[in-house]
């Protein structure tokens, strides 16, 4: 059994897709098609439905705001040493709607990051999928840490979170273990220097990367969680986000 230290962090981060208080409480999408877009709300403070996502009480938050670029309203997020994103509650069966595109620009890499280890684990932009699936077929460990979690925080881990995430080296389409939990796996979808400062504008096969990346198809998407972080390396990161669709094709 891992070690006490280890078991924790790695609930923190199973954790990281389940906000506390407003979003878990908050009425969850049933149709793709009614995914709020950042395009209709107005610039200042994150409408409803749209939530804070903590770590944890003592993780100092990312600041997130809605600002104009372009002559689009898009999500701002700027993370000094900071970690928590902001995310919308759903049950959607992607069968229909496999695919997920979006749009994210950085404004620079973060310096040191590394995504396979543990103490330098930060990525300027990455989006989060949570999903639900049948926990009977969890190994013990995977089980042991949910029952910890379960009972520090008063609520299920999710079955499995997927990350798409802004590589500061690693290849596109690279799948990266989270190094504390096999149930959180990362797809890199930006990688490197090339298109920082510029939208850069993606689409990919939720549903082929889930098979990819778990080994199974996937069972009902429960959130999506933009997330700028950058408080293991203790550092500064900034990114914009665009508006983020799911699509039949």
């Amino acid at each position: 059994m891992r070690r006490p230290s280890a078991v924790t962090t790695a609930v923190l981060w199973a954790a990281l897709a389940i906000a506390p208080g407003a979003l878990a409480q908050a009425p969850a999408i049933k149709d793709a098609a009614s995914i709020p877009v950042f395009s209709s709300g107005k610039p200042g403070a994150p409408s409803a439905p749209w939530e804070i996502v903590k770590v944890n009480e003592k993780k100092k938050l990312t600041a997130y705001d809605f600002v104009e670029d372009g002559g689009k309203v898009v999500l701002h997020a700027v993370s000094d040493a900071s970690s928590s994103g902001l995310g919308v509650p759903m049950i959607v069966d992607i069968a229909k709607t496999p695919m997920i595109s979006w749009r994210w620009k950085i404004a620079g890499l973060i310096e040191g990051a590394d995504n396979a280890v543990g103490s330098k684990e930060d990525a300027p932009a990455r989006l989060m999928l949570t999903f639900d699936g049948d926990k009977d077929k969890l190994t013990f460990g995977d089980r042991t840490t949910m029952g910890l979690a379960s009972k520090l925080y008063g609520r299920d881990l999710p079955y499995a979170t997927l990350m798409y995430i802004w590589s500061n080296d690693a290849p596109v389409g690279t799948v990266i273990p989270n190094p504390h939990t096999r149930r959180i796996q990362m797809i890199v979808a930006s990688s490197g220097k090339g298109g920082v400062g510029q939208w850069q504008s993606l689409k990919r096969n939720l549903r082929e990367d889930y098979r990819k990346a778990f080994g199974e198809a996937p069972g009902p998407l429960n959130s999506i969680v933009a997330f700028t972080d950058s408080d293991n390396t203790g550092s500064h990161a900034e990114a914009w986000y665009g508006d983020i669709v799911l699509s039949d094709k």
